[in-house]
């Protein structure tokens, strides 16, 4: 990845839905360079997926959480690769310090919730967990910075 590609991701976090013409305007390059240059992020998998950031309360019956999870020796591919089949996961990061993976998960239900959590526990390879329900969002900011 070169400059151009840092520069046009930056953009498409801002805004997914940006019209290459937009893209190609900012960036100082044609309209077909950017289309080329999205299809070989999405090819080589760079680009995973285009998505949309829903704003905070917008949604006020979904269940929002964090959990930290403490794997056992050298499972943790193993246990990210489990929990990316999970549909309430929305996001899996790697971490440092106690705890070793950070999961967010999403459900409409508290039920569902507390399935997910019982269903994560179960993986092998998971030794301790720790949740917190997310209450409410504040935006540090806007999709135009």
């Amino acid at each position: 990845m070169d400059d151009l590609d840092h520069r046009l991701l930056s953009l498409l976090r801002a805004d997914s839905r940006s019209p290459a013409s937009t893209l190609a305007a900012t960036l100082g390059v044609s309209r077909a360079t950017v289309r080329a240059r999205i299809d070989r992020l999405v090819d080589t998998g760079v680009i995973q997926g285009f998505t949309i950031v829903v704003k905070a309360g917008s949604q006020p019956h979904v269940i929002r959480a964090i959990t930290l999870i403490e794997v056992e020796g050298q499972a943790a591919d193993k246990v990210m690769k489990r929990l990316r089949g999970f549909p309430e996961v929305r996001a899996l990061h790697s971490t440092n310090g106690r705890w070793d993976l950070v999961a967010e998960i999403e459900t409409d239900t508290l039920e569902a919730f507390d399935q997910t959590l019982r269903r994560i526990r179960q993986v092998e390879g998971i030794s301790v967990t720790e949740t917190s329900l997310m209450l409410s969002s504040i935006q540090t900011r806007t999709a135009a910075e």
